[in-house]
């Protein structure tokens, strides 16, 4: 049987794309004793509250129609951010040359985060240009790829 998140991912996508939007991620994680299916939209213009709205509503009936969930759980639909995580392949490609922060499980030279332009992704291994120089941390050690943002 498929996870709920590609179920999820199977009925959101066409709703997205009929709203001018990409479907970036679905989450389905429980916090604070609480289940949240967590719907992420992308869009070249970015995401307004009214893009959310329109896919969250008709998301809503067709996942009270397929029922692929038991138990209570609460629904959002909201824009991926600035500061988005990068997890598929086609997300690492989108923002090659982009700045990115890369957290790791263990520290390498002294630190866990590492921010730095994203050079390569190949087979879960990610490539940046840091100050110090281009480094690549296996895919083993990577907890978390993220868009850096600076204000």
């Amino acid at each position: 049987m498929a996870k709920v998140t590609e179920l999820v991912q199977g009925l959101a996508a066409p709703m997205a794309a009929a709203q001018g939007c990409s479907l970036w991620d679905v989450e389905y994680v429980r916090e604070a004793g609480q289940w949240f299916l967590r719907v992420y939209i992308d869009k070249p213009e970015g995401v307004s509250i009214h893009d959310c709205e329109a896919v969250s509503r008709p998301l809503s009936d067709a996942l009270d129609q397929a029922d692929p969930i038991e138990g209570s759980y609460v629904l959002e639909v909201s824009s991926a951010g600035a500061d988005r995580p990068l997890k598929k392949p086609e997300h690492f490609e989108q923002f090659i040359g982009a700045e990115v922060e890369v957290r790791l499980y263990r520290p390498a030279d002294g630190r866990k985060d590492h921010v730095g332009t994203l050079l390569a992704y190949q087979d879960g291994d990610v490539t940046i240009a840091a100050p110090q120089g281009e480094r690549t941390f296996p895919k083993k050690d990577v907890a978390r790829v993220r868009l850096s943002v600076r204000f």
